[in-house]
């Protein structure tokens, strides 16, 4: 006899996706919350999406879904509601799937990659005031804007080599009464070893060249919190020279932890009561420091 097949399926959606920890996440927490769910990763791009899609309508196994670039914001169309917070950033990184009474599928969408990013700066020491900056402008960037509002910086610039990119991001920032400008992407040296918090939302490796310019400073990063959203390969060379010039650093991985408790009790339906536990198991999957 085969292996019993779990009741539910989950899964993290993305393109490339075999890098993803997603799976060990939340494989660990459905261990310790005894929820009878598989959870894989799979490889989608934002043409393949829309099939893939009408596929989840059609099977009641599903629980939810795990989103990542490049679909983040493709996947939005495709959702029958949506949060405030999805509305306001034009991206979702979470779906979650529910069956009605008369048996049809409903998607809904949500965004929990904010509450993470909240979370891994705390985590790291960061405090309300004080100014702020992003690196990049794709989606990930309009929730690290969200979250820093949240975090209550008094400022924000947005580094990126294209300003026509930041659109989003700024209106993000004034919905959230937050002065944000533009910095030059010949600035962003500066405007980093400025900021008492930085989020680099860059893909891996496409902040080497701003790393670089710091390496080749004498300024000095005291008390300042680096969020780079990548973790592999970890350290980043941006993270790396951060921490050299005295800063505190934090990786990707954290943000992902942090996000991922909250998918989890959407996708389950459980509460919660303690979810430190989760967090710690999560932790050992994927050899974090427990809380």
């Amino acid at each position: 006899m085969g292996e019993p097949v779990p009741a539910r399926r989950a899964a993290v959606l993305g393109h490339p996706i075999s890098h993803s920890r997603s799976p060990l996440l939340h494989g660990a927490a459905y261990g310790l919350l005894g929820f009878d769910c598989a959870y894989e990763a799979i490889d989608l791009t934002p043409e393949q999406l829309p099939a893939f899609m009408a596929g989840v309508r059609e099977n009641s196994c599903w629980a939810g879904l795990s989103v990542t670039m490049p679909l983040k914001a493709a996947m939005v169309p495709l959702m029958d509601e949506t949060s405030d917070l999805v509305r306001s950033l034009g991206v979702l990184n979470t779906v979650v799937v529910r069956r009605r009474p008369d048996g049809t599928v409903q998607l809904a969408g949500q965004n929990t990659d904010v509450a993470g990013i909240i979370e891994a700066l705390r985590h790291a020491g960061a405090t309300p005031g004080g100014h702020a900056a992003i690196l990049g402008g794709g989606g990930t960037a309009a929730a690290a804007a969200a979250a820093l509002a949240g975090l209550q910086v008094d400022s924000l610039s947005v580094c990126l080599r294209d300003p026509a990119k930041a659109g989003p991001i700024l209106a993000v920032a004034r919905n959230a009464g937050l002065e944000c400008r533009v910095a030059s992407w010949d600035d962003a040296a500066a405007e980093l070893a400025s900021a008492q918090v930085v989020v680099s939302t860059l893909p891996p490796r496409a902040a080497d060249p701003i790393a670089e310019t710091l390496a080749g400073s004498s300024v000095r990063l005291d008390s300042q919190v680096l969020l780079d959203v990548t973790y592999d390969p970890w350290p980043s060379r941006i993270a790396a020279v951060w921490a050299e010039r005295g800063g505190a650093i934090v990786p990707g991985l954290e943000m992902l932890i942090y996000q991922a408790v909250e998918q989890v009790r959407l996708f389950t339906g459980m509460e919660l009561p303690k979810p430190e536990q989760v967090i710690n198991v999560m932790c050992d999957a994927v050899g974090a420091p427990r809380r």
